[in-house]
C-alpha cells in the first residue's frame, strides 16, 4: 500500500517566534487581539502555515521607517 508522503509547511509558536527574533507571548498577545499572520488551532495545538507566515512578511515590507513598500497584488 502507497502511503502519502507529507511535508511540513507549518511552524510552531516556538518555531516562529525563534524565526522572527520575537517572544513567543508576543505572538500569543497578536492571537489574542486577532492581529495577523493567522494561524491554525488543531486539538488545543497551534501551528502556523509558512504561505500565511510569507503573506505576512510580505505585506510589512518597507523601504523605510516611514513608509511600506506596497505589492502590486493587491
Amino acid at each position: 500500500m502507497n502511503h502519502p508522503q507529507f511535508t511540513c509547511n507549518h511552524l510552531n509558536q516556538k518555531q516562529l517566534a525563534d524565526y522572527w527574533g520575537i517572544s513567543q507571548r508576543t505572538l500569543e498577545r497578536w492571537r489574542s487581539i486577532g492581529w495577523r499572520p493567522t494561524f491554525l488551532k488543531i486539538g488545543g495545538r497551534v501551528v502556523y502555515r509558512m504561505e500565511d507566515i510569507l503573506a505576512y512578511e510580505e505585506q510589512h515590507l518597507a523601504d523605510s521607517t516611514q513608509s511600506r513598500v506596497y505589492s502590486s497584488q493587491a
